[in-house]
């Protein structure tokens, strides 16, 4: 049992490894999907097993996988998988975490910290980290067949995956659209006047109607003004007032 509980303390520790690579994605500026798959069979794995105080079979593996990815260019090429389990084998259920690499080009290549949970010989969960593109950060479901002692088959990264899609995050221009309001002016006598218009050198503008006792107390008809208004809703507003 003590040894159960150190795994799961480096898994907590994997997770907040995995959640410190996430950090950082509001400085995000694009968005695309992407999508790859990937087969990855064991080159080494070692196991332990225990039993719990109830009566369930735990296994406890570390192992190495190594295979092929493709799809997308950042998830595509030689793919090594570092995989940590801990399966409750009585009843078919634990959880998988570890770390991906997919090798690009020399020297280059994308890393992600996955974690996921296992449900009778499938995983399902998510993976965050970097990939080949300079400062792209990827955020991607990810979905598997899993059996330590064999290796990951049917495995996806986005596109279809249980779970969801996957999201490439870059560091491009991207500048908030802005409406410029179109706003209008006029200076002269008040020729019209009520508590849901004001009329001045021809131009027509509502008043607000939280405005409208005060600009009625203040202006009558007949009187000269400078009225500024801005058009919202197809409609000119009303937004100051002066005597001139």
């Amino acid at each position: 049992m003590r040894k159960l509980m150190l795994t799961a303390t480096g898994l907590i520790a994997l997770v907040a490894t995995s959640v410190a690579v996430a950090d950082g994605i509001e400085s995000a500026r694009t968005a695309k999907a992407v999508a790859g798959t990937f087969t990855a069979t064991v080159a080494n794995v070692s196991t332990r097993t225990c039993t719990t105080s109830d009566g369930k079979s735990i296994v406890v593996t570390q192992g190495k996988y190594t295979g092929t990815a493709t799809g997308d260019p950042d998830l595509a090429g030689p793919i090594t998988l570092r995989a940590h389990s801990v399966v409750n084998t009585t009843d078919g259920v634990g959880v998988v975490a570890g770390v991906l690499r997919i090798d690009i080009a020399a020297s280059r290549d994308s890393t992600a910290f996955y974690r996921a949970v296992y449900d009778h010989g499938s995983i399902a969960g998510l993976a965050t980290g970097r990939v080949r593109e300079p400062a792209a950060r990827l955020i991607a479901n990810l979905s598997a067949t899993f059996a330590p002692a064999s290796g990951f088959t049917g495995g996806k990264l986005g596109g279809g995956t249980t779970g969801g899609a996957a999201v490439e995050l870059g560091v491009g221009s991207c500048k908030p659209s802005r409406t410029q309001a179109e706003k209008s002016e006029a200076r002269g006598t008040i020729s019209a006047l009520s508590s849901t218009s004001i009329t001045v050198a021809g131009l027509v503008c509502a008043i607000p109607a939280d405005k409208s006792a005060e600009v009625n107390a203040k202006f009558k008809s007949g009187d000269r003004a400078e009225i500024r208004c801005e058009l919202s809703g197809a409609q000119n507003t009303l937004t100051r007032i002066e005597k001139r």
